[in-house]
């Protein structure tokens, strides 16, 4: 595979659902992919890939060696929607291409394009109720997969529900999307159609456990509080700039900790989890390492992260110092962390967020800080998004103490970055190509199912 260095698929052997890396055993999943995934196409992400509104030819891509120069390289260009498509009988198997053209990675498109007749419809055609139309006009013939390589693009349609998944022909084998949650679309209802859905979740997992330790770190050390007083008042123009400077530098040291000896509890322990725990369970970091699953792990993958497993999350809560919540959302679309839940803590744990904002209640965290339950929070993900939370913003952005006595800066606000960077990108667009490969071409086992045991159910195995 066509992937970078740091992409965990060097040698694949399946276990369960998920995908083992020979090098890095230790951080297989049997577990639905974590999430994590960037926000729906039709809100702007600074992270995620831009829009187009039509195919290009070629890209500049940036080249992912230190130091080297930035490359254009052609590209093969797609089928575009046409009249005659349902008529004429395919040469190749048919994959509907939805959202922008590959970038990143020619040589796998190339064998992609070689083996498929790919449709890419315009982004005219991938609303929904064009979509709705083209699909009950079979505009597109008897496709056989779904290909979905960005979360900037392709979702134009919204959610993918039964409205549209019992529009799809029966030709469909395989739905193989960028991203690592997958509540965008109905995998039970794609699953009992007997449609695979792949998500790209192994390729977004380094980059959000390394955005996940900047977070931890924050809520240890209060970044956000350091930081603003050395900007924000320079910013404002405040006569008080040079003694807001030296309040925070006199007075964090005494609300600040360092990592080390610290129980690290994590909620969920998939592929980011366990990358989360690798990072901040080693030598550098020495941070004690708990989770709670609803499936726990086999013991190799528990003695090789020295982590240990609480069967309640009440348990898990109890014991940590730091809590972060890296788990899919829940299926009833209910909140995880509640005021219910934050009364299981002690008072001065920390709380990071990197999942869903659908699993917290965020007034009730508010609430937990306010009254020092919760001594530091880092958000990366939002229950409105793109709006954010407005008592939580207060305890960003404000310089003084306040009247409970409580230092400022105290929460960490991102805008669903974590995922976000060129190498997850990278892989996205590989992994789905190479799901829909292995699946139409190959007639083997996809790299990242998520909806087997839909599948299997649907059967009666």
């Amino acid at each position: 595979m066509n992937l970078p260095s740091s992409f965990p698929l060097v040698k694949h052997q399946k276990l369960g659902c998920g995908v083992v890396n020979e090098r890095s055993r230790h951080l297989v999943s049997t577990m639905a992919e974590p999430t994590n995934t960037p926000m729906p196409a039709s809100t702007p992400v600074p992270a995620s890939t831009p829009r187009s509104s039509s195919p290009l030819q070629q890209y500049s891509i940036p080249s992912l060696t230190p130091n080297a120069t930035t490359a254009t390289i052609p590209l093969w260009p797609s089928t575009t929607s046409s009249p005659d498509t349902a008529t004429r009988k395919p040469q190749r198997p048919i994959v509907l291409h939805i959202g922008d053209p590959i970038k990143y990675n020619p040589d796998t498109y190339a064998e992609f394009n070689a083996a498929f007749e790919v449709i890419r419809p315009p982004t005219p055609e991938r609303e929904r109720n064009e979509l709705i139309r083209a699909l009950k006009e079979e505009r597109w013939g008897h496709f056989s997969a779904i290909f979905r390589p960005f979360w900037g693009t392709g979702g134009e349609m919204g959610r993918w529900d039964a409205e549209l998944i019992d529009l799809l022909p029966s030709s469909v084998k395989v739905f193989a999307s960028a991203g690592a949650g997958f509540d965008w679309a109905d995998t039970k209802l794609l699953g009992e159609r007997g449609i695979i859905y792949c998500n790209s979740g192994l390729a977004a997992a380094e980059a959000v456990a390394d955005f996940s330790v900047a977070m931890i770190i924050s809520t240890f050390r209060h970044l956000p509080w350091c930081m603003n007083a050395a900007t924000f008042p320079h910013l404002t123009s405040s006569s008080d700039a040079r003694s807001t400077f030296r309040e925070c530098h006199a007075r964090a040291t005494a609300a600040s900790h360092n990592p080390r000896g610290h129980t690290l509890g994590l909620i969920g322990f998939g592929n980011i989890g366990q990358q989360i725990a690798a990072k901040m369970g080693n030598p550098a970091f020495g941070m004690k390492i708990a989770y709670y699953d609803v499936v726990r792990k086999p013991a190799a993958v528990e003695s090789e992260l020295r982590a240990t497993f609480y069967e309640k999350l009440e348990g898990l809560m109890k014991v940590s110092d730091c809590v972060v919540l890296c788990t899919p959302a829940s299926a009833d679309g209910r909140p995880i962390i509640t005021a219910e839940t934050l009364g299981y803590l002690r008072p001065g744990t920390r709380f990071v967020n990197i999942a869903r904002g659908s699993l917290v209640d965020e007034e009730a965290l508010a609430d937990a800080l306010d009254s020092g339950v919760v001594r530091a929070a880092a958000l990366d993900v939002h229950m409105d998004e793109p709006s954010v939370n407005e008592r939580l913003v207060r305890m960003v952005t404000g310089l003084g103490f306040d009247d409970r006595g409580q230092h400022p800066g105290r929460v960490m606000l991102t805008c669903h970055n974590a995922g976000g960077t060129v190498e997850t990108h990278v892989g996205f667009e590989e992994l789905s190509m190479r799901n829909i490969l292995r699946v139409v071409r190959d007639g083997a086992e996809a790299v990242t199912p998520v909806n087997l045991h839909w599948l299997r159910e649907k059967k009666g195995v």
